[in-house]
């Protein structure tokens, strides 16, 4: 096999060219370890890459077919700014279903080109120079990165091991200077914890009483292994929500990452701000992918889908926690509860660092993962079991096989 080659993926290089607001800007680690396996394959190696975060099932036929005919229909001109009146409307009748029947307002709900762009729309409509933003750790690895070009600061906060790495009120009182605002995501990338409805009410109470601004990451709230879908802020009383945004979008849910269809529920004048900023930078999301949306939230068949998809996680999840718990015996891991990630410690391999694992591993067996320094911990490492159950037993083998050459 190639030679490790650890891509770059700072800007300081340039840094004499480039603008300051590009200045704690790195390339996405999640992104550059998957354009690396691919850069692998294309030259013939066996490589097994578990470190994209996309589901490997095909989009359902029925949005498929939506966006198709909306093409034929000629609905290919420029989309409503904030979105097509018909996918606000079957996302908010969706989110009020999954919630118990809450009203939610379709007028309070701004589409994007990914739930990427809702999350940058709602931080940059928030967030200035100077203000401190807390982020659970580990986190998704854009989450600072998104802070970062608002200007604001973000400040990651060490989860607790015993608790699926998992925050408390009692972490977030001691942040000083207060925070304005608060990244959330529940189930959680990279670790797969999922918080309950009392943690969550817990932490909307803080929130309220400190006026600091919630930023929920719902996007896998569907991909959750217990009963129905997973708690959200949603699920808490109005007098919680008056400074809470929802981001969550059809990419894991309906295995539609390549649709590029986000979407935040805001209060009124946070969502006109939002829709007023992506007036300036990309406009409407695509248009025909907003009908395949609105006919992934609005017909009831495609249900069928999700649950058939949904319901092989807990399988792959079963499988990642019994060969750990049967040949790597004392490696630390979080189980996962949600979303479609394992997150494990692999320091206690001679203290090596979750990069340096990373990189051996996918030069010595062909296994891409994403190493913990993209989510702010490099003592650990993700493995996405979004992949075919062969694959995965596949990379298992190799792994633990690794693994104990490390010691």
């Amino acid at each position: 096999m190639s030679k490790p080659n650890a891509p770059d993926r700072s800007l300081s290089t340039m840094s004499d060219v480039l603008s300051p607001n590009l200045a704690h800007l790195e390339t996405s680690a999640t992104i550059a370890i998957s354009q690396e396996a691919k850069r692998r394959k294309a030259t013939g190696e066996d490589v097994i890459d578990l470190g994209a975060g996309e589901p490997d099932f095909p989009t359902p036929p029925i949005p498929t077919d939506a966006g198709i005919r909306a093409i034929k229909e000629g609905k290919t001109r420029y989309p409503a700014n904030e979105g097509i009146l018909e996918l606000r409307a079957a996302a908010a009748k969706h989110l009020a279903l999954l919630s118990g029947g809450r009203p939610v307002n379709a007028d309070h709900i701004v589409v994007s080109n990914g739930s990427k762009q809702s999350l940058f729309n709602v931080c940059f409509s928030l967030f200035g120079q100077g203000d401190v933003v807390a982020i659970p750790a580990p986190a998704w690895v854009s989450y600072p990165q998104i802070v970062h070009l608002t200007r604001a600061r973000p400040v990651l906060i060490a989860g607790h091991p015993e608790w699926g790495l998992k925050v408390s009120v009692r972490e977030l009182e001691r942040i000083l200077p207060a925070p304005k605002g608060l990244i959330l995501c529940s189930p959680c990338n990279p670790t797969g914890s999922v918080y309950t409805l009392a943690e969550l009410r817990s932490i909307a109470q803080w929130a309220t009483e400190r006026k600091v601004w919630v930023i929920a990451d719902e996007i896998y709230r569907r991909i959750h292994y217990g009963t129905g879908p997973a708690p959200s802020f949603l699920d808490l009383p109005d007098d919680f929500l008056d400074r809470v945004v929802i981001v969550t979008g059809v990419s894991k849910t309906y295995a539609m990452t390549g649709w590029r269809v986000g979407l935040a529920l805001a209060p009124g004048p946070v969502a006109k701000a939002m829709a007023a900023l992506q007036s300036h930078t990309t406009s409407g999301a695509n248009h025909m992918a907003q009908y395949a949306a609105a006919a992934a939230y609005a017909d009831d068949r495609v249900e069928q889908d999700v649950q058939r998809m949904v319901g092989e996680f807990p399988k792959r999840r079963d499988l990642m926690v019994s060969r750990f718990r049967r040949d790597l015996l004392g490696v630390e891991f979080v189980e996962p509860h949600g979303a479609f990630y394992f997150f494990f410690r692999v320091d206690s391999f001679g203290g090596i660092s979750g990069t340096d694992f990373c990189t051996r591993l996918i030069t010595e067996t062909g296994v891409a993962l994403v190493p913990g320094a993209a989510f702010g911990d490099d003592r650990w490492v993700r493995l996405s079991y979004a992949a075919a159950t062969s694959d995965i037993e596949d990379a298992l083998e190799r792994i633990v096989k690794f693994a104990k050459r490390l010691g």
